[in-house]
């Protein structure tokens, strides 16, 4: 089966440059493929006492007008090569009702991002392996324990974080070399803050439908640019 992204125009239809804000929809093309019950979450004597109801994967999460959350958008190309500041607040990954929330998030490389346990069980984040020479580590982290800071010094999309205490709980990071990215919501929105004007290369990344990239040109007038963008 093949399935589609879509990122819609940008302005009402897609993406829309308003003051360096860059704004637009994901949405998803054909129909998802049915989540599946987390059966053993549920199961579990400690962690099926955080819960209520079903507890489902999350690989395509489809919202209002088939928007398409837990996509990953970043500025891929453009952009002159600097060094960023680290950003005024880290980035805060938390194991709640033993998942990883958020499951997909950013963070810039070489910059730190605070990883909570908010469960009352015993969990260990574990990096195992990177494809860009990030350096994998494990470590455990007791109920209400201290937080975690961890470091990606190279940019790798994704970054897979995992828990073998529970094998079902899984987190994605995307981790680049630059603060312009942003995950889409529940309903496939998202805003990229702030991008300086210019000429850029703008990538959309989900964890099943692949990458897609569009090329973009944000104005301080407020210049629009409409795109359809289809991943297969």
């Amino acid at each position: 089966m093949k399935h589609s992204l879509i990122a819609a125009a940008i302005a009402a239809s897609a993406a829309t440059v308003l003051g360096g804000d860059v704004t637009g929809t994901v949405t998803f093309k054909g129909t998802p493929p049915p989540e599946k019950p987390i059966a053993p979450l549920m199961a579990d004597p400690n962690c099926g006492k955080l819960v209520k109801g079903t507890v489902t994967t999350r690989h395509y999460v489809v919202g209002a007008n088939n928007g398409l959350g837990n996509v990953f958008v970043y500025v891929k190309a453009g952009l002159a090569e600097k060094k960023y500041d680290a950003p005024a607040t880290k980035p805060v990954i938390d194991q709640v009702g033993c998942l990883y929330e958020p499951y997909v998030s950013g963070a810039l490389a070489g910059s730190p991002i605070e990883i909570r346990n908010s469960d009352p069980v015993l969990h260990n984040v574990n990096f195992m392996k990177s494809e860009a020479g990030n350096t994998p580590f494990n470590t455990a982290q007791g109920p209400g324990g201290k937080s975690l800071d961890r470091t990606f010094a190279n940019p790798e999309v994704f970054v897979k974080l995992q828990c073998n205490v529970h094998p079902w709980m899984f987190g994605y990071i995307g981790v680049v070399n630059n603060p312009f990215f942003a995950v889409t919501d529940k309903d496939g929105k998202y805003t990229v803050k702030d991008l300086p004007a210019g000429k850029y290369t703008l990538a959309f990344k989900h964890l099943k439908g692949g990458e897609v990239t569009q090329e973009i040109e944000v104005k301080d007038s407020g210049a629009t640019a409409d795109a359809t963008i289809e991943l297969k």
